[in-house]
């Protein structure tokens, strides 16, 4: 049983901090008859701020739901807090940095055995980039180096958050595209799948769902392929 909350972004145009997520981590996490009234917050991808700050930055949006949010790094055994906690939330940051923070804890085969368990996960950017197999599609800079690209492998493919289309006129760099693009020439038999900005994967165990108002894209060595805002994605849980 694996239910998880893939956000693309902690924010959506000019909404504040989680805003525009608190109705989907609401529906998500106090539907009965499982209703979670505390989350550990791993804050490992967090490098301009201290991750005390980055819990308070978090906790808000919970406690707004009645939902009590826990620092996994303020816990005497991380790898026991993990197995203990009710639902594992992971922010966003720099993808390296939070990979190899929790390659640093052991952390990553207790998070899988949990969310095999039935534990809610939910991830935004870097969180949601290592529900992935790798974090191969992150946008973000190799600023530090993990033990291995390889993560959580929570869904079959591979994400791509922050997701825009096409280039500002006078940028002569490679677009989101031409990069993903280039990914699957040397990985042809992968499937990405491209979040915008406000949009987030759902899964329920064998039900996957794009939810939000704006489609995604998935990519493929068979081309692009749009995904409707809100539609069923079971499919996309088949393994290559």
């Amino acid at each position: 049983m694996s239910r998880l909350l893939l956000l693309s972004s902690s924010k959506a145009g000019s909404t504040g901090y989680l805003e525009h997520a608190k109705p989907l981590i609401e529906d998500f996490l106090t539907a009965a008859p499982n209703v979670i009234n505390r989350v550990l917050f791993i804050p490992f991808a967090g490098v301009g701020k201290t991750f005390d700050m980055y819990l308070e930055q978090v906790r808000p949006a919970f406690e707004a739901l009645g939902i009590t949010v826990d620092g996994v790094h303020r816990a005497p055994d991380p790898i026991e807090a993990v197995h203990r906690a009710e639902a594992i939330a992971v922010g966003g940051g720099n993808t390296f940095a939070l990979v190899k923070r929790l390659y640093e804890a052991n952390l990553l085969t207790a998070i899988q055995q949990c969310v095999a368990l039935g534990t809610p996960y939910i991830g935004w950017s870097a969180g949601s980039n290592i529900a992935g197999p790798t974090i191969c599609t992150t946008n973000d800079m190799p600023i530090v180096e993990p033990p291995s690209f390889n993560t959580l492998g929570l869904v079959p493919f591979q994400i791509n958050p922050h997701f825009i289309s096409g280039k500002p006129a006078g940028h002569n760099g490679e677009s989101r595209e031409e990069r993903l693009t280039e990914y699957l020439a040397l990985n042809p038999n992968a499937l990405v799948v491209a979040l915008r900005e406000g949009t987030a994967l759902r899964r329920e165990d064998d039900s996957l769902q794009l939810v939000g108002e704006l489609d995604g894209v998935t990519f493929s060595s068979e081309g692009q392929r749009e995904l409707k805002a809100n539609s069923g994605l079971d499919h996309l849980l088949i393994p290559n």
